[in-house]
C-alpha cells in the first residue's frame, strides 16, 4: 500500500523555511529560487489541507500547526540524516554508537577512559550526549543509556555497572579558612553553621547525612542553593560558595590538585548505582554488545578497586 507522506523535498524546503522564518533565506540555504520555495511550501499545504504558514505582509509566520509539525518534520529529518551518514561511513563490522549519559559520570569516569575502547574498536564510533532523566527510546536517537538509580528503567534491558561511590562533604580552602580560622579540622558545629549546596533531585542529601552523624539540624540542612547537576555543585563548591556532598571520585582530582577539601571526613553511604540500558530490540546490535562487554570490565574493575581511587 501505498505511503500516506508527502515528498521528501518538499519536507526538506519546509523545513528550511520553517527554522529559518523566510522562504528567501531558506531558498538561499537551498539554492533555490524564492518562487521554486514558494511553490514547493504551496503545493505541501495543498497536500495537507491545512497552512503552514501566515503571511503578514512581506513576512511569514508559522501557524500553530506549522510549528508543531515543523518540530517534529526536523527530528524525522535529523534521524535520516544520521542513519544515511552511518551507512555511507558503514564497514564491515563497524557502526556508530548514540549513548545518552549522566553528565558527570561522562566526563569524571567514562571519557577519561574510552581512548581504550578506541584503540580496541576503531571502527566503532561512540557519540555521547547527556541526559539527567529517563526518556522514551522510540522518541530519542539513541541505542542505549547510562543512567544513575536503583534499578533499570521499565521497559529496557539492563546491566549493573557499579556502586556510585559515598559522598562526602567538600569545600574551598578559602571557605574552610573563613569558617574555620585556625583550626585545622571542622566538626559537626562548624558544617552546621555553613552554607550548605544541595543537588536539586537529592534535597534530602543532607539532612540524611546530619541524621546519620547524630547531628540534628533540620533547618540549616535543607537551606542554600540549589543546582541541577553535579558538575556545576563541584564548580559551585570550588567557587566558594559552599559546601557539597559530592560522590568521592567525582572530586578526586580536585581534591589531589588542592582545589577542594573535605572539612569533615563522614560520608553518606551511596544509595544508587549505574546501569547500562537498552531496549531489547537493540540488544543485538554489534556496536552496543562491543562496547557493553569493554564497559562491564571496566566496572568489573572499578567496583574491585573502589571508585576512589580510578
Amino acid at each position: 500500500m501505498r505511503r500516506k507522506v508527502p515528498s521528501l523535498n518538499a519536507l526538506l524546503v519546509f523545513e528550511a523555511a520553517a527554522r529559518l522564518q523566510s522562504f528567501t533565506q531558506a531558498a538561499d540555504e537551498l539554492a533555490l529560487t524564492q518562487s521554486a520555495v514558494c511553490k514547493q511550501i504551496a503545493n505541501l499545504e495543498d497536500w495537507l489541507g491545512l497552512a503552514l504558514f501566515a503571511r503578514v505582509k512581506k513576512r511569514v509566520q508559522l501557524s500553530s500547526a506549522g510549528r508543531d509539525y515543523a518540530e517534529k518534520i526536523r527530528r524525522h529529518l535529523d534521524k535520516i540524516e544520521r542513519d544515511t551518514l552511518e551507512l555511507m561511513a558503514h564497514k564491515e563490522g563497524a557502526g556508530v554508537l548514540e549513548l545518552a549519559v549522566i553528565p558527570t559520570f561522562a566526563t569524571q569516569w567514562l571519557i577519561p577512559r574510552l581512548a581504550e575502547f578506541q584503540q580496541l574498536r576503531p571502527d566503532i564510533t561512540v557519540n555521547l550526549s547527556t541526559r539527567t532523566s529517563a526518556f522514551l527510546f522510540p522518541d530519542s536517537l539513541f541505542h542505549a543509556a547510562i543512567h544513575s538509580g536503583n534499578a533499570v528503567w521499565p521497559g529496557t534491558k539492563g546491566d549493573y555497572l557499579m556502586a556510585e561511590d559515598q559522598a562526602i562533604p567538600v569545600c574551598s580552602p578559602q571557605l574552610l579558612r573563613k569558617y574555620l580560622g585556625r583550626k585545622k579540622q571542622a566538626n559537626l558545629q562548624d558544617l552546621a553553621q555553613m552554607p550548605l549546596l544541595h543537588l536539586s533531585t537529592r534535597l534530602e542529601d543532607w539532612r540524611r547525612w546530619f541524621d546519620l552523624h547524630q547531628h540534628e539540624n533540620d533547618i540549616c540542612a535543607v537551606n542554600g542553593a540549589r543546582y541541577e547537576l553535579f558538575t556545576m555543585l563541584i564548580e559551585a563548591a570550588i567557587a566558594g560558595l559552599g559546601v557539597a556532598l559530592i560522590p568521592r571520585y567525582m572530586v578526586k582530582n580536585h581534591l589531589d590538585n588542592g582545589k577542594l577539601q573535605i572539612p569533615i571526613d563522614l560520608s553518606l553511604p551511596e544509595q544508587t548505582g549505574y546501569y547500562l540500558v537498552y531496549p531489547e530490540e537493540n540488544a543485538n546490535l554489534p556496536t552496543l554488545q562491543a562496547f557493553r562487554s569493554w564497559l562491564l570490565l571496566q566496572t568489573a574493575q572499578t567496583e574491585q578497586t573502589g571508585p576512589a581511587t580510578q
